[in-house]
């Protein structure tokens, strides 16, 4: 039996479920913010002043953070983006993230629930540098699962 080696996170793919979305929409330079917290309450022991008794309140998520090259194509992701930040007009739309192995198969998928558009960031001109102009997306979610692969 093959030992099986930790997943490359550089193969990846995001799909919204937005109309219209074109190719560009599902390119990334980065994505991050899959990541979840419980909010804990902490609670006094009556009489021990010694001992605190720790509970989970509910669970938190980070905002999701997409980073790609600007480009001169149309883009209906940021058709939705603009729509919201600048007419304040939300539309909350599912995405799937997914890790891809050599043959652009899904090894690991993620499912974002209903998220909007928060944050959207175009880096820095600076005639110094040689650098492509990156586009940064920030999205709230309600929450991320990791979908099984059959």
């Amino acid at each position: 039996m093959p030992d099986k080696m930790p997943l490359s996170g550089f193969h990846f793919s995001v799909i919204f479920e937005l109309l219209p979305q074109l190719s560009i929409d599902t390119k990334f330079q980065s994505v991050g913010g899959l990541r979840s917290t419980v909010e804990m309450e902490t609670i006094s022991e009556g009489g021990q002043n010694k001992f605190k008794i720790n509970l989970p309140k509910r669970s938190t998520y980070e905002n999701l953070v997409l980073k790609r090259g600007l480009t001169e194509e149309l883009s209906g992701l940021k058709l939705w983006v603009d729509n919201a930040i600048q007419n304040f007009v939300y539309h909350p739309a599912n995405l799937v993230i997914s890790l891809l192995n050599e043959k652009h198969d899904p090894v690991k998928v993620w499912y974002v629930s209903q998220a909007i558009p928060v944050g959207l960031q175009v880096s820095d001109f600076n005639a110094e540098e040689n650098s492509l102009v990156i586009e940064t997306f920030t999205l709230k979610y309600q929450f991320f699962k990791e979908l099984p692969l059959p």
